[in-house]
């Protein structure tokens, strides 16, 4: 006996789901690119690493959006240059991170960076609440106990400042919401790996320039930053931005899974509490934050990852 048709309600649920499932392809595509990134980083070392990521994701989008199409005067060239100074600084400042601390924790420590965007205008006092939440957070993680489990003071200030980077990122980036959106990436980019070039040089030297270096980098870029970006950008037009900006603060324990999994990074059960309680914070400041201060939080798509 066959079975009955799908009803309506069967047929039209996986469509729903699909920006919601390509959002989660995008940063489960993101923690997957950014652990084989690591794996880079005895050959080329972390600048070499970033310069490569950043270098070769320029050209592909540039490729794919051609700038030059656009209009760009100099008053939208200055504000593309600050734009792809502070992405430039943010990858870089990520990727050195990479080196000492686990890639979880490094995005945690980061996301302080759009956090305290979100919150700088905190007036409710349930905002106090999520502040709190972040604080903790941070506070296992910073390097202020002794210990096995203790961070590395260097890589949690690389992470520091690249969360940093990540709320100016937001910043600049605002300014140009009036251009392409293709052109604005892609210009972007183009300046971030005129910036971090001469760290991978100085670095790694012509070890750049190894076919097989190359085509892993190549690989990288695709993961890390086509595809993820790619897919986010199909979820952004069907997820309300408040709600794209809950799901994506998951990214750190997606990152922290994807780092044991993949780079067997192990956390302690303290670590997996920081981590949980930046995610509530983040997840907090979304939800109760209003439409303007919020706005901040969902503009921060390309994760340096």
């Amino acid at each position: 006996m066959s079975s009955a048709p799908p009803t309506p309600t069967r047929i039209s649920a996986l469509p729903a789901a699909l920006p919601y499932l390509a959002l989660l392809g995008g940063m489960v595509s993101l923690a997957v690119g950014t652990s084989f990134a690591k794996q880079l980083f005895p050959v080329v070392g972390a600048e070499g690493t970033s310069a490569l990521r950043v270098g070769l994701s320029a050209l592909v989008l540039v490729a794919i959006w051609r700038p030059w199409r656009f209009g760009l005067n100099r008053a939208d060239a200055k504000r593309v240059s600050l734009y792809g100074l502070v992405l430039g600084l943010m990858n870089l400042c990520f990727y050195m991170s990479l080196r000492t601390i686990p890639l979880g924790l490094a995005i945690a420590i980061e996301f302080a960076g759009p956090l305290t965007l979100a919150l700088i205008h905190a007036r409710k006092a349930i905002h106090f609440v999520w502040i709190a939440c972040a604080v903790a957070g941070l506070g296992l993680l910073l390097p202020i106990r002794g210990g096995l489990g203790a961070l590395d003071p260097v890589g949690v200030a690389f992470a520091a400042a690249a969360g940093l980077f990540w709320a100016l990122y937001i910043v600049f980036g605002k300014r140009l919401s009036h251009m392409h959106a293709g052109q604005s990436v892609a210009l972007g980019m183009s300046t971030a790996a005129v910036v971090i070039l001469p760290f991978g040089v100085a670095s790694a030297g012509t070890a750049l320039l190894a076919p097989s270096v190359l085509l892993i980098g190549l690989g990288v870029a695709l993961v890390s930053s086509a595809l993820p970006y790619s897919l986010e950008m199909i979820a952004l037009r069907h997820i309300p931005k408040r709600t794209f900006g809950v799901l994506l603060s998951g990214e750190p324990a997606i990152g922290a899974v994807a780092g044991l999994f993949l780079l067997h990074e192990q956390l302690s059960g303290l670590q997996w509490l920081a981590i949980g309680l930046i995610v509530v914070a983040s997840v907090g400041a979304i939800l109760t934050t209003g439409q303007d201060t919020a706005k901040p939080v969902d503009v921060s798509l390309p994760n340096p990852g």
